[in-house]
C-alpha cells in the first residue's frame, strides 16, 4: 500500500511536550525511519522483538518480522498454536520494538490486538515461496520434537499432498495486527541523553482521530 513518507526527523521544536498530531503523524515517522534502516541495517530491518504474557503472567519474548504498517496498526503473521499465538489469543494485548543498531534508534510500540482479516491472510500466505507455504503445514510450532529428521518427514508429507495448484493456508495460521496504545521513538544522543518522543492517543478523542505527544527524560 502507498505510504507518505517523511524526509526529515522531527526537530526539538516538534517535540513540545503535550503537543496534539494528526493521527497519520507517527506512522509517517515510522515509515521514514524504516526506509533508513533499510539502506542501513545489514540484515532483517523489519526485525523486532515481540513481547507477550502468559496465562500464569510471565513475560516471554522473541524475535518476529513485521510485515506490514499502516494507522491501523502493526502486522506480523504467525502459527496460532504457538507459544506466542496462545498467548497473544489470551490476553489480546502485546508489544513490540524495533531496534537498529547503525542507525542508534529504536521504536517502542504498546497496544490491544487484533486478527487480520482472512482476506490479509491468504493474500499474505499466498505470496510466499511456495517452501514456506508448506513448512507452514509441516511444522507444529512450539511443540517437542524428537529430531529433525521428524520435520523433514512432514515436509515431504504436505509437499505430496500438495504437489501442484494452490496450497490452502492452514487454518491455524494467520496475523496479528497491534493497534498502538503507546509509540515511543527513540534516538541516541550524546552522554547517554537520549531523546524520546512518546505518542499516545488523544483523551476523549475517538480512535483514529489524533495523537498527543510528549517528550520523555532519558
Amino acid at each position: 500500500m502507498n505510504r507518505p513518507i517523511m524526509t526529515d526527523t522531527a526537530t526539538d521544536a516538534d517535540l513540545d511536550s503535550k503537543a496534539r498530531h494528526p493521527w497519520g503523524e507517527p506512522f509517517q515517522q515510522f515509515a521514514a525511519w524504516l526506509k533508513e534502516a533499510e539502506a542501513s541495517e545489514p540484515n532483517d530491518p523489519n526485525g523486532m522483538a515481540l513481547a507477550t504474557v502468559g496465562a500464569d503472567g510471565m513475560p516471554s519474548v522473541r524475535m518476529v518480522l513485521l510485515k506490514d504498517f499502516d494507522e491501523r496498526g502493526f502486522v506480523f503473521y504467525t502459527n496460532f498454536e504457538s507459544k506466542k499465538g496462545t498467548q497473544i489469543l489470551h490476553a489480546m494485548k502485546a508489544a513490540i520494538v524495533l531496534h537498529w543498531k547503525s542507525l542508534r534508534r529504536q521504536i517502542r510500540v504498546e497496544g490491544e490486538v487484533e486478527v487480520v482479516t482472512d482476506q490479509e491472510a491468504d493474500d499474505y500466505y499466498h505470496s510466499r515461496p511456495r517452501s514456506s507455504q508448506l513448512g507452514a503445514w509441516a511444522s507444529i510450532q512450539s511443540r517437542p520434537m524428537q529430531n529433525r529428521f521428524d520435520l523433514e518427514k512432514r515436509v515431504a508429507l504436505f509437499t505430496a499432498k500438495h504437489p501442484i495448484g494452490t496450497i490452502p493456508r492452514p487454518p491455524h495460521w494467520s496475523g496479528f495486527r497491534i493497534k498502538p496504545s503507546y509509540i515511543e521513538f527513540w534516538e541516541d544522543r550524546p552522554f547517554r541523553l537520549h531523546d524520546r518522543l512518546v505518542y499516545t492517543p488523544a483523551p476523549g478523542a475517538a480512535w483514529g482521530e489524533s495523537w498527543v505527544t510528549e517528550k520523555f527524560y532519558p
